[in-house]
């Protein structure tokens, strides 16, 4: 089960390896979006990502026998980095299954760490049943990016360090892929104020948690063609989805135009990069149709890892 204690348990478990990562404000920003408006920024995390948090509290956990045998992931770059270097910090080897259209950048990062990098094809290609097949010729580990309830306690201690540094919220917005950081972070901000709002955020062309939520169960959706490449998600992750649709209030979408808006504003005003899927949350709070003056709003800054080229390629068109 997930529960606030079990959030709780994984910050003492990544305690004093994992960063606290700053919240960031803006003058110029809250009379953008006319609310007070507190930026979690993960893109300080190690590996430049939330998902170093959820990695690490289960790696960290495994037995000699687990470590000596090596893990396996899927992933299209943060939660492969932070298997590898949680991997590499605790004495194990890892295999990362990965898109072959993965930024260079990712991948890059993910064989720094130590990693053996796998690729498929993900239009055509099956991560998972790959990923098991490793696993099994192999006797690794699987480190789901989501489907675990460590890995979504440790994503929600995000969430939770920036409750406990800013206090209550009207409401918390947070990136959904496969849900994992949702689900922490949802489970966390209830557990300690149960009246906040929970917002998801998704890009356009990935909506499948905003119709699984609407049709009450889960909905697959085509790969998204989005440049938000860590919200590619066809379909929610089953225990997630079973933690969002009871504690998730609504489902905001962004188009890419709106994330590279978004990016460029992080950039020219906070002075920080954001990845695509790192900066949806901040466009939707900066493009959110409905206002209530002097609400407290917070945002979770999902990542920063962009190559350079890319962020250049992204950024010509938001100076056009």
């Amino acid at each position: 089960m997930l529960t606030l204690d079990s959030v709780r348990d994984a910050v003492r478990q990544i305690s004093g390896i994992a960063h606290v990562t700053p919240v960031l404000t803006s003058r110029t920003l809250d009379d953008l979006c006319e609310a007070r408006v507190f930026l979690k920024a993960e893109n300080f995390q190690r590996i430049g990502a939330f998902k170093f948090r959820g990695a690490y509290n289960v790696i960290s956990r495994l037995g000699a026998d687990e470590l000596n045998r090596g893990v396996t992931a899927w992933s299209s770059g943060n939660h492969a980095q932070a298997v590898a270097l949680s991997a590499a910090m605790a004495g194990s080897t890892a295999t990362i299954v990965m898109p072959a259209d993965a930024p260079e950048s990712k991948v890059a990062a993910t064989r720094g760490y130590g990693a053996e990098v796998q690729f498929y094809d993900r239009f055509t290609g099956d991560r998972e049943a790959m990923g098991n097949t490793l696993a099994a010729e192999r006797g690794l580990t699987i480190i789901p990016p989501y489907e675990h309830y460590g890995i979504m306690a440790g994503q929600g201690t995000a969430a939770l360090e920036l409750l406990e540094e800013i206090g209550q919220l009207d409401e918390l917005r947070v990136p959904i892929g496969g849900g994992g950081l949702m689900a922490g972070s949802a489970t966390a901000a209830k557990g300690l104020f149960p009246g906040i709002r929970m917002v998801g955020v998704e890009p356009e062309a990935g909506d499948d948690t905003r119709r699984s939520i609407a049709a009450g169960e889960r909905v697959q959706i085509a790969v998204p063609d989005t440049i938000a490449d860590g919200q590619g998600a066809e379909i929610p992750g089953e225990l997630t989805f079973g933690v969002n649709r009871r504690l998730v209030d609504a489902v905001d979408l962004v188009t890419d135009d709106q994330i590279i808006e978004a990016m460029a504003f992080a950039f020219d005003r906070l002075k920080i990069v954001l990845e695509p899927s790192g900066a949806t949350a901040l466009a939707s709070v900066m493009f959110r149709e409905h206002r209530a003056p002097n609400q407290r709003i917070g945002v979770i800054l999902s990542g920063g890892n962009v190559g350079l080229q890319r962020f250049r390629e992204l950024m010509v068109p938001a100076k056009a």
